[in-house]
């Protein structure tokens, strides 16, 4: 199947048990990490900046008020970048639905069925991933996830809005070519709100749409139509199943050390106070997320010292551990200030297929204890079950929602299958009931 068929002819039909499975267990657990993030300054501001400047009537997620189809998506896709517990695809080096579910939410008609909602957002997963790992393949520089975010958001784009061959083409060229080519190193090396670019390839994608189907040209998408090799196996590789899924709210090449650490505080029975000093070894780019000390949620984020350090006090990563008064935690900051980085080879050349680490604790006592290699939880080879999202979900929403709307958002979600977007959609759509603070 060509691309540009697969965006319009793909069917609920077509897709395996699996696939259809995993896609509703990626919308609600999307769902959460939004809930999730509304709280944090990064949400508040883009949601009074897209109900301000993108002036509409569509609901904003989770906010009450209205704004333009790309402000929808511009803001949906930073609130749920916000946290960083996302799903994401490895090869991609980056999250797949974080900038296509805003898109849906966006453009969906308010007649679509929920079967063709999740066949769309299959669709879009599958769409950007080789759009990205084409990219990837391609550019040297190492852009973040909406550069092709924003293509994806434009196939998904495409498909609601029934746009025909020649304007998906359009749409699609439009996207690549505005699309936000940000480079992802740049903010691991100055974590900001700017984050992994998604909300802003988000809105690219459906104004490349819109665009398109009013007559602007952009054709063609160089990732699409001038990459042949990365599209071989449409339609019959799945992508959907290969995503993994995140336990901690924090990045990705983080948690492979958070995962060592984690082990060890429970082999040897272990608290913080045993601890004197954390040595890692793992890939470069973990190596680079080096903040000890974050003044914002962000930062805190975008470290792997930090997150391993919680980790170590509290057996666990929520939200509130990463955000706040927490980033002036005195255990938390002295073993992050006492952790010690190693570049090692075998884990760089296994990146970006897979992410590694081993960790050494050194205690007060002076006995060291060491991990073996690590891999972060719940990679697509050890998936997490579906009540293991579900206790996510109602862990990251219950405290903001409530959780009897959180019980309906999830019972919505899995009668999607059978039923209609709508009804979701006006679940998602409603700010909270008590007002949320910024960190």
């Amino acid at each position: 199947m060509t691309p540009l068929a697969f965006i319009h002819d793909l069917t609920w039909a077509d897709l395996p048990d699996d696939v259809r499975d995993r896609i509703s267990l990626h919308l609600l657990d999307l769902i959460g990490v939004a809930a999730g993030g509304l709280g944090t300054d990064l949400s508040h501001i883009i949601r009074a900046h897209a109900a301000a400047q993108f002036g509409g009537a569509r609901p904003l997620l989770f906010d009450g008020r209205g704004a333009s189809a790309s402000g929808v998506a511009l803001a949906a896709g930073m609130t749920i970048d916000a946290l960083d517990s996302h799903d994401g695809y490895n090869p991609t080096k980056g999250h797949l639905g974080c900038p296509v579910l805003p898109a849906l939410l966006a453009l969906a008609p308010a007649d679509l069925s929920g079967p063709e909602a999740l066949t769309a957002l299959c669709m879009a997963y599958e769409f950007g991933a080789r759009a990205a790992v084409a990219q990837h393949g391609t550019v040297s520089d190492y852009h973040t996830s909406g550069s092709w975010g924003a293509v994806a958001a434009a196939a998904i784009g495409a498909r609601l809005l029934r746009l025909d061959a020649a304007q998906t083409r359009h749409a699609l060229g439009i996207a690549e070519y505005h699309g936000p080519r940000s480079q992802m190193m740049r903010c691991i090396d100055h974590p900001t709100m700017v984050k992994d670019g998604s909300g802003w390839g988000a809105m690219a994608g459906v104004s490349a749409a819109l665009l398109a189907r009013d007559g602007f040209t952009g054709a063609p998408a160089i990732t699409v139509e001038e990459a042949p090799d990365y599209w071989e196996d449409l339609g019959q590789t799945w992508i959907v199943p290969r995503q993994y899924f995140k336990p901690w709210p924090v990045c990705r090449w983080a948690q492979a050390p958070v995962e060592a650490v984690l082990a060890l505080r429970a082999a040897h029975d272990l608290t913080s106070d045993d601890v004197a000093q954390l040595e890692v070894w793992s890939f470069h780019e973990a190596t680079r997320l080096a903040t000890r000390r974050p003044e914002t949620t962000e930062a805190a984020q975008y470290s792997t010292s930090f997150p391993c350090a919680v980790a170590m006090v509290h057996g666990e990563i929520a939200p509130e551990h990463i955000m706040g008064a927490a980033l002036q935690d005195r255990d938390v900051l002295r073993l992050s200030d006492a952790m010690t980085f190693h570049e090692d080879a075998d884990a760089n050349e296994m990146f970006p297929r897979e992410r590694i680490a081993r960790v050494r604790l050194t205690l007060h006592n002076g006995r060291q204890v060491e991990s073996g290699w690590a891999r972060p939880k719940w990679d697509w080879q050890d998936a997490p079950s579906a009540q293991d999202i579900s206790a996510k979900f109602h862990a990251l929403a219950d405290p903001v929602l409530g959780h009897v709307r959180a019980r309906e958002i999830e019972q919505a979600v899995a009668e999607l299958a059978s039923g209609r977007w709508s009804r979701l959609a006006g679940l998602l759509s409603a700010a909270p009931q008590h007002a949320l603070s910024a960190e």
